[in-house]
């Protein structure tokens, strides 16, 4: 079993606020995916679970939004693993992106 990759991102929105950009932003990423396999996603609470199963390999993880600070924990797949760096920086830098507070610009 691989070990997960877990990101963390501070912002300044609030729950509510970085909850909705996280949807909006999955329900993005799942359109963009449904074409090449199954998505599935969940919310409990402030609490997202969500699994992509593509060419034979699943991705599961989930999203914990708090009121300064996302978490995010996704578990690679064999291969997908040897590259976890990478793809820690990308979801890193993509979150903050979603996250960043657009009035202070």
């Amino acid at each position: 079993m691989s070990k997960p990759v877990v990101v963390s991102i501070p912002h300044e929105l609030g729950r509510a606020e970085a909850r909705r950009r996280i949807d909006e932003g999955v329900g993005r990423l799942i359109h963009q995916f449904a074409a090449m396999g199954e998505v599935q996603r969940a919310w409990d609470g402030d609490t997202l679970r969500f699994s992509v199963t593509t060419m034979g390999q699943a991705i599961s993880g989930l999203i914990e939004v708090a009121e300064r600070d996302v978490r995010l924990e996704v578990v690679l797949p064999g291969f997908l693993a040897m590259i976890a760096g990478k793809v820690k920086g990308r979801i890193q830098k993509e979150g903050q992106v979603l996250l960043e507070d657009r009035t202070k610009r």
